[in-house]
């Protein structure tokens, strides 16, 4: 870690809250252990190759560059209809655009918000030494604040762009940089109070090519009896180790509903700690993945009920070729108190070709009698009986196994929260599958399962 240094976090500047919180982080980093693979929740994964000494926090502002510029656009272009839209670059908030915001929200990033420290930290506190680091050197920070009863009809959109380190924004040449490869650490904090609704799209990518780390924590507040719709997408390059925390919180007769899609890098790990803390409230948890080449896609989930009459329902999907490997390790825990309690676990995998491997690992921790708790994992090839069914029907059989597993990922991308990204997450997903499945690039976008227009619950 010779590059994350004291120093190197006191001048990433900002107000002095802010200064004195990065301060405290890195004292604890300073005698905090890595993670470890011999830590069940580090288990499965490659964590005892990552080598922080490689690696090495901006100490500037970046670039979005030609590359950036474009891939914005085309967020925003397909989610036409936002209310705003944040752009930052390794992790520094470069752009706000308002469209339709109601005036009394605020969004932005600490220049235009220097007073968030109230906002910041609330849901996550502490956390491991990957947690911490993040907290030491995390440069700005990206706020929405929506106060009680306001309705925000339209997504508001955060597009963190990471560079890496061969590549530069623009698309040239850039080699390792001296102190190491680039390190980014993107924060998000969402806050509704009492009442409100919003949704949110928050998308992580960068240039394709060119190794790098990406260490992003995003905060999700939903004050009592609000409605928050939350929607993250990771499509950095496949030589980028990425290490993301979801940390949510529901209030009194909130819900809240998430999604997680990753797509991109070498190690993708994905953690979501959802927390039913007030009485009535409901979580919804939804996560996909794709893993393709030699890809590690790694997705852990926690379902909190805190408080009694909660709900909570998962469900994981996701397919591994090539030589990719996917690990899902999901915990239901019922707190003492949480009588009454709804919790379900779903998850499903997809083993497209046999150099590649899943494993799933569902748990429950119930500390309640008067509860009703369910979990489900299913790990396998393509289904035989489908096949066979289309197959029986004059498809032939390589596109019979293609439109399976279109149809399989098409199921939980109509599921998304947000409804207006799902022609972006077809279209994502779709292309990747066309190369894994040797598709028609013109028919990649995922087929069109009957459910527009249907509750996407």
């Amino acid at each position: 870690m010779s590059a994350f240094t004291a120093d190197r976090a006191a001048a990433l500047g900002g107000p002095a809250w802010l200064r004195k919180r990065r301060s405290e982080a890195f004292e604890d980093l300073a005698v905090m252990p890595m993670p470890s693979e011999k830590e069940e929740v580090w288990r499965y994964t490659p964590i005892d190759e990552l080598r922080l000494d490689e690696y090495a926090p901006r100490s500037g502002a970046s670039s979005l560059g030609a590359l950036g510029s474009a891939f914005v656009d085309g967020v925003a272009g397909d989610l036409a209809a936002h209310a705003a839209l944040v752009t930052a670059v390794d992790g520094r908030a470069v752009a706000v655009e308002r469209r339709s915001l109601p005036e009394t929200v605020r969004v932005g990033g600490l220049d235009v918000l220097a007073d968030t420290g109230e906002i910041l930290g609330q849901v996550l506190a502490g956390g491991d030494a990957l947690v911490r680091l993040n907290d030491a050197f995390h440069p700005d920070v990206v706020v929405l604040d929506v106060p009680p009863r306001v309705e925000v009809d339209a997504p508001v959109v955060v597009v963190h762009w990471c560079t890496s380190g061969d590549l530069e924004p623009d698309g040239t040449d850039g080699g390792q940089a001296e102190e190491g490869w680039p390190a980014s650490f993107p924060r998000t904090v969402v806050r509704l109070g009492a009442g409100a609704s919003a949704q949110v799209v928050e998308v992580v990518a960068g240039v394709a090519g060119g190794r790098g780390l990406v260490v992003p924590i995003t905060e999700l507040a939903a004050g009592e009896g609000s409605r928050l719709s939350y929607a993250a997408l990771q499509v950095l390059g496949t030589d980028v180790w990425h290490i993301s925390r979801l940390a949510a919180v529901a209030g009194r007769d909130a819900t809240l509903r998430t999604f997680t899609v990753g797509l991109g890098g070498a190690y993708d790990r994905s953690r979501t700690d959802a927390l039913a803390e007030g009485p009535g409230s409901t979580t919804e948890l939804r996560s996909a993945y794709l893993g393709t080449g030699s890809q590690i896609h790694d997705i852990r989930t926690l379902q909190d009920h805190a408080a009694a009459h909660t709900t909570s329902d998962l469900l994981c999907k996701g397919a591994v070729a090539g030589t990719s490997r996917s690990v899902y390790s999901g915990l239901i825990r019922v707190r003492r108190g949480a009588v009454r309690t709804n919790a379900f676990q779903t998850n499903h995998n997809l083993v497209l070709e046999e150099g590649a491997h899943a494993d799933s690992v569902p748990n429950l921790d119930i500390e309640e009698n008067d509860v009703r708790c369910s979990h489900a994992s299913t790990v396998g090839p393509v289904d035989g009986d489908q096949r066979y069914y289309l197959e029986s029907r004059g498809i032939p059989p390589a596109r019979a196994e293609q439109l399976i597993v279109l149809g399989f990922f098409d199921d939980i991308v109509q599921r998304s929260p947000v409804p207006a990204l799902v022609p972006r997450l077809r279209r994502e997903v779709g292309l990747r599958l066309t190369s894994t499945l040797e598709l028609d690039p013109e028919g990649a976008d995922l087929p069109r399962t009957g459910r527009e227009g249907a509750d996407h619950g």
